[in-house]
């Protein structure tokens, strides 16, 4: 992967370090986008790896993100869609109190979270796609979440921007058949062990329940398979890092893994998953 170029968004803390980390191991020369100034002061000075503060809400800042990246490193391989707004924030007591109902969440935080965790995915991918087909090669990897998690009474706006997330990755990876451009899902697949659901796991774990979180470095195996030369062919499905099985060849486990993104409608169209 030397020579590559990455941007990953949200790539400071949480899933989002785990895998700038693990891309920057491979050497591809990573952006890696966060919104606290402590988080970039802790990422300096790690090889193959720019921090860079900016709230990629903004459509001005999505631009001078994609400017830095082009400026530090003249090309764009490869986009993480990883910044995202979760329930620890929507809702903090929900694992404790319960749910609160969706008319109970206050405008603020919709559009925070919209804003978040789709516009601003939209954005830069609509950025970056010119440029991967300029050059007849891209990776877009989106991060949204298990579909039964969009779809559980309390999961809004969670849920809903995770849903827009997950059928856009289905139309772009359809847009962008037979380009060299290929969108894919990289999932946890479960709650991952971040510090928001740390707690929650502390508070599960006096209340006698029992849960097992993913590690963020899961994430990696299934993200270096998808980036990969290897994976050239393989465009508009999810990966779940739980279920990723390291014992096994990467395309191997991929196979295995895959699920088409979206919500299919039509199984028949989706045909089998590519061999290379």
């Amino acid at each position: 992967m030397t020579g590559r170029v990455a941007i990953v968004t949200g790539g400071l803390r949480g899933l989002g370090r785990s895998m700038t980390l693990g891309l920057a191991a491979t050497g591809v020369k990573v952006l890696a986008v966060g919104h606290l100034p402590e988080d970039v002061a802790a990422m300096e000075g790690t090889e193959n790896v720019r921090p860079m503060v900016a709230d990629i809400r903004s459509p001005a800042v999505c631009d001078q993100v994609v400017a830095e990246a082009l400026s530090a490193f003249g090309r764009i391989d490869i986009l993480v869609n990883n910044a995202g707004l979760t329930f620890t924030y929507i809702d903090p007591d929900r694992f404790t109190a319960g749910p609160k109902k969706f008319w109970e969440i206050s405008d603020e935080i919709i559009q925070n979270v919209m804003d978040t965790n789709y516009v601003a995915a939209d954005q830069m991918g609509r950025r970056v796609a010119p440029l991967m087909l300029k050059q007849g090669w891209g990776r877009i990897i989106n991060v949204t979440t298990k579909l039964d998690t969009m779809n559980r009474p309390g999961s809004v706006p969670y849920g809903s921007s995770k849903a827009a997330l997950e059928m856009t990755t289905e139309i772009w990876a359809k847009t962008l058949v037979d380009t060299g451009v290929t969108v894919n899902i990289v999932n946890p697949g479960a709650g991952a062990n971040t510090p928001g659901m740390s707690q929650v796991m502390r508070d599960w774990s006096r209340e006698g329940k029992v849960s097992k979180l993913v590690e963020p470095d899961q994430m990696v195996p299934p993200l270096l398979f998808v980036v990969s030369e290897e994976a050239n062919k393989v465009n508009g499905y999810r990966f779940d890092a739980m279920t990723w099985d390291t014992s096994l060849p990467p395309a191997e486990a991929a196979r295995l893994n895959a699920i088409p993104a979206g919500f299919v409608l039509h199984p028949q169209d989706v045909g089998a998953f590519p061999a290379e």
